[in-house]
C-alpha cells in the first residue's frame, strides 16, 4: 500500500477508520512512563515496549515533526505509540492557511510510514468484514480482474499492485461494488 500522504504531513487513513482525534497533548518531563512530548526527546514506555527497530525511528521522526509544527504556532498533539498524530476537524486543516504553511515549512520532516508500521495501525476487522472482503476480493476476481489482491489472515487486502483500469477492472469494480457498500456509480478504486 505504501504511505498515505496528506497535504506534506502524515495523517493515516484507513479504508475502515481514520485515526481518532485529540486537541491536548501529552508529556513528562519527570522520567514518567508516558509517550514523550514532542519537544523533551524522552523515549515513552509505549514506544519502546514497541521494539527498537521501523517502529521507534518512525515515532521519533512524528515527534520531531510535530515538534516543528508546534514551533510554526500549531497546537498539534503527541503522536501516539505507534505515530499517528490525531489532528483534529481534518477540513479545518485543509482551509487553514497557517496550518497548511505550518505543513510545508515541515514537510521535509515528514517520512513516509514503513510498511511493518503501516500494518501495525490497520484496525482489526470484525469476522463480517474480514467475510466481506474476501467475497470483494473473489468477486472482482472472478468478473474481470484476477490480479485484484486476496486477502490476508487479518482480512486486509494484500499489498500487490493490480490494473484497476482496465476494461475487466471496470467492469468487476461496478458488478462488486455492492459487496462492500459502494454504490454502483462510485469511481473505481486505484490499484
Amino acid at each position: 500500500m505504501g504511505s498515505r500522504r496528506w497535504f506534506g504531513g502524515r495523517l493515516l487513513v484507513g479504508a475502515v477508520s481514520v485515526v481518532a482525534l485529540t486537541v491536548t497533548g501529552c508529556g513528562s518531563d519527570d522520567g514518567g512512563d508516558d509517550i514523550a512530548s514532542a519537544g523533551n526527546g524522552k523515549t515513552g514506555a509505549s514506544a519502546t515496549k514497541s521494539g527498537a527497530g521501523e517502529l521507534a525511528e518512525y515515532v521519533e521522526g512524528q515527534r520531531k515533526w510535530v515538534k516543528c509544527l508546534r514551533d510554526a504556532g500549531l497546537d498539534v498533539p503527541d503522536p501516539d505509540a505507534k505515530g499517528r498524530v490525531d489532528f483534529g476537524d481534518n477540513a479545518k486543516w485543509k482551509r487553514d492557511q497557517k496550518a497548511l504553511q505550518a505543513q510545508e515549512k515541515c514537510a521535509d520532516l515528514s517520512l513516509p510510514v514503513p510498511d511493518s508500521v503501516q500494518k501495525e495501525q490497520q484496525p482489526e476487522l470484525s469476522k463480517e468484514e474480514i467475510g466481506k472482503n474476501r467475497e470483494y476480493a473473489t468477486c472482482m476476481q472472478e468478473h474481470g480482474a484476477p490480479d485484484f489482491p486476496d486477502t490476508g489472515e487479518d482480512g486486509h487486502f494484500r499489498d500487490v499492485q493490480w490494473d484497476s483500469t482496465s476494461a475487466g477492472a471496470k467492469r468487476a469494480a461496478r458488478k462488486c461494488a455492492s459487496i462492500i457498500g459502494i454504490p454502483d456509480n462510485a469511481p473505481t478504486p486505484k490499484g
